[in-house]
């Protein structure tokens, strides 16, 4: 049981914010909500019932015609602006657990970023398609970058993700080939260190975000091994490129680098009781992957965080429930306006 002290010191740091996020988890989408938009037969007819949600003030004054990015381009709008306005009230050590969140859409738009360079797209196109989540204060002067040497230079001097590349990528790595060994090996890189910081807050934080962090470790570990199956990659690079954490570690992973193909991936994952039951589902729901159980298990994790108080898990639970919904509207939307009403359905149930 935590130090009523400790309980007392983190509603003067953070209560506020903490009660803001409960307040933001609240304005998510009910079941009712996503039953009366999959009714709609147009986007004006999602549009209609959107303003009465908290993305009123993103769409209203939107114009004509809407198409289905467009509404989930401009619901994202609102996450952004709800994440930096929490972000802006938060102090340490809260503030830097947030910039944690940000990482991962730091890698994948700096690996967009390299990609681009390497085949020589214009940097400012390019930036203009990066998550927003993931931009930090340097980023636009990434604008004058004109060669892979430019922006691995630029990368170790003016980004929060310095550390990882000067760590684990040298610019010799920066070729085509080996972009998603350096996604993998920069997200490796992220998880570990994340994982370290929320052990290093303890209390209920430590608890809720290690199980969560592991789990998105084992996710990577297993997408690493199918994903490299009948590839070029030895074992032993792919081994390089699990995180050191997670459930599987380390039995699991020494036999997942083994695998040889899918049949012997799924023999490993049945030792492990959460990934039988996941493997099971994905197998006795019709048009469910493995990966699809992966998300709704997440949103399971991430809906967890909220039952307990006086912790930082709801910040990341809600940013993954927010993702999730507008994943699921940009689902609904595209159903709607492609005309395919028989999948309207398949979204993910949140609530």
């Amino acid at each position: 049981m935590e130090d009523i002290r400790d309980l007392i010191g983190f509603n003067v740091d953070d209560g506020y914010i903490e009660a803001l996020v409960r307040g933001y988890k609240s304005s998510l989408l009910s079941s009712v909500d996503y039953v009366n938009l999959t009714q709609c037969e147009t986007l004006e007819d999602v549009r209609m019932h959107l303003n009465g949600t908290e993305y009123s003030v993103v769409l209203q004054d939107e114009p004509s015609p809407l198409t289905a990015s467009i509404i989930a381009e401009k619901c994202s709008v609102k996450l952004v602006s709800d994440f930096q306005y929490i972000r802006s009230q938060s102090t340490n050590p809260l503030t830097k657990f947030l910039d944690y969140l940000t990482y991962p859409y730091m890698i994948d738009n700096l690996v967009l970023l390299v990609t681009g360079t390497l085949h020589e797209r214009d940097i400012g196109e390019l930036l203009e398609k990066c998550n927003t989540l993931g931009s930090f204060p340097a980023m636009s002067t990434l604008s004058i970058v004109s060669t892979p040497e430019e922006l691995y230079r630029e990368i170790l001097v003016d980004t929060p993700l310095a550390p990882y590349f000067a760590e684990c990528v040298s610019f010799d790595d920066l070729t085509e080939t080996n972009i998603e060994i350096i996604r993998n090996i920069l997200y490796k890189a992220y998880l570990e260190d994340f994982y370290q910081f929320c052990c290093s807050l303890g209390g209920t934080t430590e608890k809720i975000m290690c199980e969560i962090l592991q789990f998105e470790a084992d996710r990577r570990i297993i997408n690493i091994t199918l994903n490299s199956l009948g590839s070029k990659l030895s074992r032993e690079a792919r081994e390089n490129l699990y995180p050191s954490i997670g459930s599987l570690v380390p039995e699991g992973t020494l036999k997942l680098s083994r695998a040889e193909d899918v049949q012997s991936v799924n023999s490993v994952l049945e030792s492990y009781d959460l990934f039988r039951r996941l493997l099971q589902y994905s197998t006795d729901s019709p048009g469910k992957s493995l990966e699809d159980s992966f998300i709704e298990y997440e949103v399971q994790l991430s809906k967890k965080t909220f039952e307990q108080q006086f912790h930082y898990g709801v910040f990341y639970g809600f940013l993954k429930l927010r993702e999730q919904e507008i994943r699921n509207i940009l689902w609904i939307c595209e159903c709607i306006s492609q005309r395919h009403r028989t999948g309207i359905g398949n979204y993910v149930t949140i609530f």
